[in-house]
């Protein structure tokens, strides 16, 4: 019987009956009360008995909801709980991935098979076990909305572990040296000065890309010289930071002064144009509005790169550079960590734990030094003679010789010490 999974449970005050067969998972509400618990183990035992002679448990009841819609209700429900980047990430899987697979399928047909088909058939494509792995997620997001509708009563892309391949870990970090930086910061002051304090606020900071174009001149302290993180541009719309909360990054003396030869260059061109105020925007176009970030990345950080003779690196290893200069410092993991915005230390860990000083040979070899042996100098009890104590032991393991040795009888042997060091023992 445990090979069919029939299984007849109770949830939220109804019965129901599971069924498990043949990789096919199916449910079937049956009643509420005393009356519906009946009702429902007399169902078990008639889909208990097809099963056996090898019939369908029951013809399926539909939904009455398509793949196609409930897909466009889920995502218009997910923009306005969900960050900008993940509502356009799952809107290009449901269109690129989902809806050719699914289109027109009812919601109660999506089964586990059909979810290893996808997944199976979205890998002979050749997309990576990663893009897969994201698939499958975003598939599983919106059947668990469907379960709370109460349009299903099973997730079948839960635990997708099970029949994809494993991810291969997280490529290391490539960032740049300091001798690099220098570089690329000299290169950029000669040839675009007008970009040498964003890159020099890259390297300082550890701010992404987004978080520098959407930088305000009210997001820094002057005094306490810090900025605080409090927006991020990307898919050309303003949003939190990338694990929505924000954080403060401490400046450097040189770039605290870089930003504020910034802001009085700005004041002066305002002035001279006869305009009031200086754009909202710490690194704002010519024009006064956000940089675009293609044009960034692809024509000025490119190009210095070439212009430098630079190897071509992404804009956000400038962020890796930041941290991994940090700890090679001698900064601690934590303050790195705090910098950066991760969620936890087990991120920074996992991403510069190879940065860290003293993960290097050096460290095994001084292993292989060689111990000294404390000498045990046999101690005196007479007070011509002081006991001292024994390197390496507590004062509680001191060895220490008798002051008057006694026979079993309880006399004494008439030696007042035993200390071989004593020429005389009956002194």
């Amino acid at each position: 019987m445990a090979a069919m999974g029939v299984k007849v449970r109770e949830r939220n005050g109804a019965w129901w009956i599971y069924i498990d067969h043949r990789g096919m998972r199916k449910a079937k509400r049956i009643g509420t009360g005393a009356a519906g618990k009946k009702a429902a183990t007399q169902v078990a035992q008639q889909i208990q008995a097809r099963l056996a002679i090898g019939h369908a448990a029951f013809e399926t009841q539909q939904s009455g909801e398509t793949f196609d819609s409930y897909s466009s209700m889920f995502l218009s429900r997910i923009e306005q709980t969900r960050k900008h980047t993940t509502h356009a990430d799952y809107r290009k899987i449901v269109d690129r991935d989902l809806l050719p697979v699914f289109r027109g399928v009812d919601m109660q047909e999506i089964t586990r098979e059909k979810v290893k088909a996808l997944a199976m058939g979205c890998l002979q494509k050749g997309q990576s076990p990663k893009t897969v792995q994201n698939i499958i997620r975003c598939l599983s997001s919106l059947l668990s909305h469907a379960v709370e509708d109460g349009l299903i009563t099973v997730n079948t892309a839960l635990k997708p572990g099970k029949f994809l391949p494993k991810i291969s870990k997280r490529r290391k970090v490539d960032p740049l040296t300091r001798e690099e930086v220098s570089v690329l910061l000299s290169t950029t002051k000669d040839r675009l000065p007008r970009y040498f304090p964003l890159f020099l606020c890259a390297v300082r900071t550890g701010m992404r890309m987004g978080e520098l174009l959407a930088l305000q001149w009210g997001d820094i302290d002057w005094q306490s010289r810090f900025i605080e993180v409090q927006r991020n541009y990307t898919h050309w719309k303003l949003t939190t930071p990338k694990n929505g909360e924000s954080r403060r990054v401490d400046m450097s003396r040189e770039l605290m002064q870089t930003l504020k030869d910034l802001r009085t260059e700005q004041q002066i061109e305002a002035a001279a144009n006869g305009v009031n105020d200086i754009p909202e925007w710490v690194f704002a176009s010519e024009t006064g509005g956000l940089l675009h970030p293609h044009n960034l990345r692809d024509r000025v950080f490119y190009g210095l790169l070439t212009k430098a003779k630079l190897r071509k690196v992404r804009f956000h290893d400038l962020r890796h550079t930041f941290a991994s200069l940090l700890l090679q410092n001698g900064e601690s993991p934590v303050y790195v960590k705090d910098q950066m915005g991760h969620c936890s230390i087990q991120v920074t860990v996992d991403l510069y734990g190879h940065l860290i000083p003293g993960g290097n040979k050096q460290a095994v070899d001084r292993l292989d030094l060689p111990v000294e042996k404390p000498t045990l100098a046999v101690e005196s009890a007479t007070p011509a003679q002081p006991r001292s104590p024994i390197p390496g032991l507590a004062s509680t393991d001191r060895l220490e010789i008798p002051v008057v040795t006694k026979r079993k009888d309880g006399v004494s042997d008439g030696f007042r010490t035993r200390d071989l060091r004593i020429h005389n023992p009956a002194l």
